[in-house]
Formats: C-alpha cells, structure tokens, sequence
C-alpha cells in the first residue's frame, strides 16, 4: 500500500524549519517557513543528528520525513507494517514486567543504514513504493490496546522516532489509558526532540551498536555522540533503560570496544547496582548487505563475562545458552527471574504496593524481601 498523499498533508509536522541561505545561521530547532516562493523551499529537518536538507518533491535520509511544495509533510503518519503480541522478552525488556505480553506495532524507515539489518524490507523503504501496511489512528490504536487487554506497548521493529509526531499522540492517550510506553529504539535523535517525548516513555531498548565514531558514522550511517546522549537524556529522565550490543565479528567485537560501552553504561548508575542499566549482548548472524560469519556462541559468552566483571546485570541472545539469562537479588543473590528462551519464571519476585512510584507497585526479592532490580 501507498501512504496517503492527503493523511500526510492534514498532520502538523513539527523538527522542521527553512534552510538557510549560503552563510546564514538558523535560530531555534522550530522557526517560521517564511520568505521566498512556498514550493521552492529548501527544508532543513532538525529531528536527527543527520539535519536534512531536503528539497521540494523529496524525502529525508529516513524516508519518512518529506518536503510537499515548500511545506512539511509526514506521508508515513499512522502507517503500521505490522502490529502483534510479543514477549517482552523479545524487546529485549529483562527487568520490566518480566514474562507479560506487549502489544507491538511497527512502522516504515530508519534514519540509519546498518548493512546487517535484519527488518531491512522495512526499514530501508523507497519513498513512492508500496510497503504492506496500513494506516491506525492513534485513537484506534490505543483501542485495539485495549480490547487485547495488553497493559504496555512497545513502539518497535523498525525506527519509531522517526514518526516522533505519531509517537507523542499516542504516547499521551495511552498514558491517560494506564498503558506503558515502552521504546524499542537506535536513540539517533536530537536533544530538543528528545526532550519531548522521554516523559512520555516508561521502558525503553536502546541500540548502542559500537563505542567508535567512526563506525557509527561510515558504516552504519550514524551518530555515537548522539545515541550516547539519548541514552543518558533518557536514563536521567526516569526512563528505565537497558542497551543492546550486536556483536558483529570484526567490526565492534574487540575489548577495549565493549569495554568503553561497559564504562559507559557503569558511569550512569554511579556504582548503584538497583540502577545498574541491563547490557544484552546479541549474536549477529549474516544478513542483508553482510555476510561475514556469525558470531560464535562461546565468543558471546566470553565477552558477556568480561562485561560481567563491571555491570551487575548482563545478558546474552540469539544463542543457545542459557548462562546469561537469569537475574539474581543484588542483595541475597537468589534467582530472582528465571529464563529458558521466551519461558519465564518470576518466582523468586513478590509484587507490593509502592504508592510512590509512577504505577503503584514494585517488585522484591522472594528471599530476603529487599527491593528487586525489577520494574513492575
């Protein structure tokens, strides 16, 4: 299916301002679209680190973002390539409302070009073309939300910030719903941006696909420094956080990368271990533009314990493992949450009343009744 040309049009867009002439500084991140010919104007979009300039008839780097005759137009608005039931497992959330079912909707583009992707038939679309897909509303949504009877949903499978518009309506009926907000995201947005939608986000999955610069930007067409603040926007937010690593053989597999990515992570909790940020280290395995062996499960396992000896609350996927699964009380160290795949056994977790807290109940240790690392 085709976005609408019209729905597109009927939105009001917003991280977009006016290109600036040659050798002319713009002011704030949304300004006036005043001066020169409407359909002539060159846009400059302000949502990504990458800032756009797009002219009339085309779309930003993400495809999703476009300039309709001079004027701002968001042609993916609404427009889902699929929606589901998951695991929250398979966000990957390890510490937020362990073994309970997210509603899941996915949507068009990403911002970023990862040659390994693996929802690449969705994230690298060609404006024009048809993408399977339709369109939701955000009140429809949030109804289908509840008829389902899901507690949370997960903005997910491809980039979400991309549609930050789409995102912040429905981020604000679920909220007046009692529905959680959770973020599956490659957090390559501006601060300015950020700053709007992060109180609105109660569980987020960050990509922090490597710790090089370059990488980030000639190889996965993105922006460390960025990613790196999202992380820490969100984290001092209130957010809760976990980060995922692809490990990828030869490009971010060696030490002192994971190792900068563990300090990171270790600099933000300041040493608390119930504030520790969960590391999910993923095995890659050749796909899209890349073919290079897959990581090897003993290669995960050993990196995994590397970071283990820094941060508290480590996990391995996409491997046959189950070493880095479980979760253990920092306090007793009894399993708290056990997990074989997508089966999951939160016995070692007794949910209390937590009248100070965003959803009024907290988790605690089954063993020695001390507060649980664990978000309820």
């Amino acid at each position: 299916m085709n976005p609408s040309r019209e729905r597109g049009s009927m939105i009001s867009p917003r991280f977009f301002e006016q290109a600036p002439c040659s050798g002319e500084k713009t002011g704030g991140l949304i300004t006036g679209l005043a001066g020169g010919l409407a359909a002539e104007r060159t846009l400059l979009c302000g949502l990504c680190p990458h800032r756009c300039r797009i002219p009339p008839g085309k779309n930003g780097l993400c495809g999703a973002r476009e300039n309709r005759h001079g004027e701002p137009c968001l042609p993916y608005y609404g427009y889902s390539t699929g929606m589901a039931e998951d695991p929250i497992e398979k966000k990957p959330l390890y510490h937020f409302r362990p073994g309970s079912a997210i509603f899941s909707i996915g949507f068009a583009g990403c911002n970023l070009r990862c040659p390994f992707c693996q929802n690449w038939h969705i994230s690298q679309i060609c404006p024009g073309k048809d993408i399977p897909g339709r369109f939701i509303s955000p009140e429809d949504l949030m109804g289908t939300v509840k008829r389902t009877g899901h507690p949370q949903i997960a903005y997910t499978y491809s980039e979400p910030l991309i549609h930050i518009e789409y995102l912040l309506d429905c981020m604000e009926l679920a909220h007046k719903e009692g529905i959680a907000n959770v973020l599956v995201s490659n957090g390559c947005i501006n601060p300015d941006a950020a700053g709007e939608i992060i109180p609105l986000i109660d569980a987020a999955n960050i990509d922090l696909k490597c710790f090089s610069a370059e990488t980030y930007a000639k190889v996965l067409g993105g922006d460390l420094a960025g990613v790196k603040n999202f992380i820490s926007q969100a984290y001092a937010g209130g957010v809760h956080v976990e980060v995922t690593t692809l490990v990828v053989p030869a490009l971010n597999d060696g030490d002192a990368e994971l190792d900068g990515i563990t300090d990171f992570l270790e600099t933000l909790a300041g040493g608390a271990p119930k504030r520790a940020v969960p590391l999910h280290l993923s095995a890659y395995h050749p796909g899209y533009r890349w073919d290079a062996p897959a990581t090897e499960g003993e290669t995960l396992i050993a990196h995994a314990r590397r970071a283990g000896q820094k941060l508290p609350y480590v996990y391995t996927g996409n491997i046959r493992d189950s070493r880095f699964s479980d979760t253990f009380c920092p306090e007793c160290g009894q399993v708290l949450v056990e997990r074989r795949g997508y089966r999951v056994n939160t016995g070692g977790l007794v949910l209390k009343t937590r009248p100070g807290n965003r959803w009024g109940k907290g988790y605690v240790c089954a063993n020695c009744g001390k507060d649980a690392p664990i978000f309820a």
